[in-house]
């Protein structure tokens, strides 16, 4: 029961709570703040770019519209009377933490983990040597992405790595410019799609099929391109079933469900289709070669001894005129934030962010991939987020007691809001009519991005 002296809900100044990014992890976390009765809350979502909706809308593949459709879901925690969506705004330049300090009672980083982890390998860095993060985001319309940067003139291209993102990358070289012309697609990447001479992409992966990190929808996804070979070693793939074993969080089934899939499909032979995607298993990059710009990748076998990947010191040089390395995202510090070298996460407890000596900071929380790394799905992202706003609940008469009187975010800096997000989304819906090209195009570059809401 409610003291008489004790103020109520309503009565209660609100909880100002600013979160650093506005992907699935940020999102989620206002959900979060915003769902629960324990204390009145106003949650500022603050983002460098003026669209929303992080690697939703720029690191999935525009030809994943399921997925993509989590964006819609998303649309409705940014229409909550107590969101507030402030775009254009980059963390550590436009606003620094010590601004926050004055206009909000707790900051929750939701930043991802945006760079590419390096293979560590000579020539590494030679041009046609690339982050797949960033071919990621040049297909998808990063407004950072240069829109001629890939004039994909080799014919054949060898992607480093055996998650879901390395696939994606294959399946859009490997897909016509017909096939992504319903997509959201940017106009100028499909114009240099429609150019591509690539018709053989390489996947290299460092362990067997037993242990490759991506999906069977993914490999579906390959496997029933209509116009590629999809080309696996059967000896690869000849492993008995019932060697994997059972476990409870579903790996040995989604294990053995790539296996069958990939066993069904060695066992036919390619059918000459124009364009090709070759998995190699247990293979590694040494090298890659070239000189003034890449021409193949050096390879070596590999295989478990005592549980430890090692060379087996046989080698083969693959042709190719680019190089897509895959091998994991990883987060980035932010300025005046502790910061995790060896994981490239923020260091946290419960989603509280710890300082040098092991101690919480007060008033900082972390969620998403700048808090566990890139791991999980889309969906993962909602517990995670659930997880730490119980945290910085809990903290909250503290954080409420130590800034009695929040100065408005409006004073310190300005920024787009969601309804110059509207305007961008409405701008895209009228390209993609306009071209005849399905639901939505999208704009390319901060220029094009401003004058569509200005």
């Amino acid at each position: 029961m409610t003291s008489p002296d004790e103020p109520r809900a309503e009565e209660t100044a609100p909880l100002r709570v600013a979160v650093i990014g506005s992907g699935p992890a940020g999102l989620y976390t206002a959900d979060a703040l915003t769902r629960q009765r324990r204390v009145p809350v106003r949650v500022d979502v603050i983002d460098r770019l003026h669209t929303p909706y992080g690697l939703v809308r720029y690191g999935v593949a525009p030809d994943h519209t399921k997925i993509k459709g989590v964006a819609r879901a998303l649309r409705h925690i940014l229409e909550h009377p107590d969101v507030r969506f402030v775009g254009g705004v980059e963390f550590g330049a436009d606003l620094t933490r010590d601004d926050l300090a004055r206009t909000h009672h707790a900051v929750v980083y939701a930043t991802g983990a945006a760079a590419d982890r390096r293979m560590g390998v000579p020539g590494e860095d030679l041009p046609g040597s690339v982050a797949a993060t960033d071919f990621v985001n040049w297909y998808c319309g990063h407004p950072d992405s240069e829109m001629r940067r890939y004039v994909l003139d080799s014919e054949e291209v060898v992607v480093v790595g055996a998650g879901n993102v390395a696939l994606d990358v294959a399946r859009i070289l490997a897909k016509t410019a017909g096939e992504l012309r319903r997509t959201d697609i940017p106009e100028p990447v499909l114009d240099a799609l429609a150019r591509s001479r690539v018709r053989a992409v390489h996947l290299l992966a460092r362990r067997g099929p037993l242990q490759a990190k991506f999906t069977a929808p993914e490999l579906r996804d390959l496997l029933e391109l209509p116009d590629v070979d999809l080309v696996v070693d059967p000896a690869q793939v000849d492993i008995d079933p019932a060697s994997v074993g059972r476990d409870r969080d579903g790996v040995a089934r989604a294990a053995r469900t790539n296996l069958r899939l990939l066993r069904e499909h060695a066992a036919r032979p390619p059918r000459g289709r124009p364009r090709s995607v070759h998995l190699h298993f247990w293979c590694r990059p040494r090298e890659v070669l070239g000189g003034d710009r890449v021409t193949g990748v050096r390879v070596e076998g590999t295989r478990l001894e005592d549980g430890r990947l090692v060379g087996t010191g046989e080698t083969a040089d693959l042709p190719a005129g680019m190089v897509l390395r895959s091998v994991g995202y990883a987060g980035r510090p932010l300025p005046g934030v502790p910061f995790d070298e060896a994981a490239r996460t923020v260091p946290q407890r419960e989603g509280r962010v710890l300082g040098p000596q092991g101690s919480p900071v007060p008033g900082d929380y972390v969620a998403g991939w700048a808090k566990r790394g890139a791991t999980g799905v889309i969906g993962t992202n909602k517990s995670d987020a659930a997880a730490t706003v119980r945290s910085l609940l809990d903290d909250a008469p503290a954080l409420l007691a130590a800034l009695p009187e929040p100065v408005d975010l409006a004073e310190v800096v300005k920024g787009s809001d969601y309804g110059a997000w509207l305007r961008i989304d409405a701008a895209e819906a009228r390209r993609a009519a306009e071209l005849d090209r399905g639901e939505r195009v999208k704009l390319h570059g901060w220029k094009a991005h401003r004058d569509a809401f200005r």
